[in-house]
């Protein structure tokens, strides 16, 4: 497989931002997918930005703000930013409202419909004040993709602001959405620190950074689909690929403490993407047997079969190179070594039946999928020597 190092979670440009976006797309950068198993400080749930948004535009700002641009998505991050001092003002007026007294606190809870929608007001307040400055984060993550240099990397991590962990944690979440390698980022962080352990790591300031790899590394979660022969595997196997590249820069380079909060933040999320893969993982030796069954008298090819086939050798060849981060040995070495035997014998019987007849489609559609499950799972020579072979028997004829 290949790895997706110039893969980054891409994040709207704030000025781009349609109106049914929080706040016509001025914090996309922090936003993050549900399922949110672990809140972290400089990410937001981006159906909890939107029930602030909409409760800023409903009940604070109806004055100022035309709910018919709202519903006909035709407001725009340029025409909200003339705005924002107004509704800022006005936000934390509610807010402070709402902490000096217990019934006004419940009452816009309510009002928000989030559970943790009054506790994550803050942090979207906190965003909008710097919204420019997130927008400098993302040029800065862009940037570090052509950084070679790690004491110019160091030096802008530095120049970051550490002496504010809150505003740290919104600019490094929305930096490390456009930075293709991530290890670079812990690399740097660690020659900061003088030594690779966690606790040098916080002492700098630079705890936001292992939260941002965390809170990215979560969203990858929201992907993990895997239900259904047309489920998009492509993409699962992508962000499996982006999951492991952002854990596997903190576990494979940061000593963490035992029991420390990251350490059982990373055990949460390796546990949910591990349940997620194994049931799709036992179906692949299944499905392939299945997809490659010939049936006495009219032989009828199962396309679907032949999808899924394909596409759980391609999950299980991704995960192979992703099993560092994930806690799932058991069930991927059963199904690696299955699905082995099982792709050997196929090759062989499919190409000794399209051998006996070459024009045989349904015969020729299973030796084009068998070929590329073998560039899967073997190597793209055992794949080349099949085409060969393939090639051999046709000019045979």
């Amino acid at each position: 497989m290949t790895p997706l190092a110039n893969r980054t979670d891409s994040a709207a440009p704030a000025s781009s931002g349609p109106a049914h976006a929080p706040f016509c797309g001025l914090i996309d950068a922090i936003l993050i997918d549900e399922p949110v198993l672990v809140a972290l400080p400089g990410a937001v749930s981006r159906p909890t930005a939107f029930a602030i948004w909409v409760w800023v535009a409903r009940d604070l700002c109806s004055d100022i703000i035309s709910h018919d641009q709202i519903e006909q998505g035709a407001l725009t991050a340029a025409e909200l930013e003339p705005l924002m001092p107004e509704l800022l003002a006005r936000m934390k007026a509610a807010l402070a409202q709402a902490k000096s007294d217990i019934e006004t606190s419940r009452r816009l809870a309510a009002q928000l419909g989030r559970e943790d929608g009054l506790e994550r007001l803050p942090i979207v307040m906190l965003a909008l004040r710097n919204r420019a400055l997130l927008t400098k984060a993302q040029a800065f993550g862009r940037a570090t993709n052509t950084i070679t240099d790690d004491a110019a990397l160091g030096s802008a991590i530095s120049a970051m602001p550490l002496q504010d962990p809150a505003l740290a944690a919104l600019v490094f979440q929305a930096a490390l959405g456009q930075v293709a390698n991530p290890t670079l980022l812990i690399t740097a962080a660690i020659k900061l620190a003088g030594a690779p352990s966690e606790v040098a790591i916080l002492r700098v300031g630079l705890s936001p950074l292992i939260d941002a790899h965390i809170a990215h590394a979560q969203n990858q979660l929201r992907l993990l689909r895997l239900s259904g022969p047309f489920s998009d595997v492509d993409l699962v196997c992508r962000a499996l690929e982006r999951f492991h590249h952002l854990v596997r820069s903190l576990t494979g380079y940061i000593e963490f403490s035992r029991g420390s909060q990251a350490t059982a933040a990373l055990s949460t999320i390796t546990k949910f993407v591990s349940d997620r893969l194994e049931p799709r993982l036992k179906e692949v030796v299944t499905d392939l047997n299945q997809a490659m069954r010939r049936r006495d008298g009219a032989d009828r090819l199962d396309t679907d079969k032949l999808l899924a086939a394909v596409s759980g050798v391609y999950l299980l060849a991704t995960v192979r190179d992703c099993r560092d981060s994930l806690a799932i040995n058991a069930v991927f070495d059963q199904a690696w070594s299955q699905s082995g035997q099982a792709l050997e014998i196929h090759i062989q019987r499919t190409m000794d039946h399209y051998r006996q007849n070459l024009d045989d489609t349904n015969t020729a559609s299973r030796l084009d999928a068998v070929i590329k499950m073998a560039q899967l799972r073997f190597s793209n020579e055992y794949a080349d020597t099949l085409k060969k072979a393939r090639l051999a028997a046709e000019r045979a004829r």
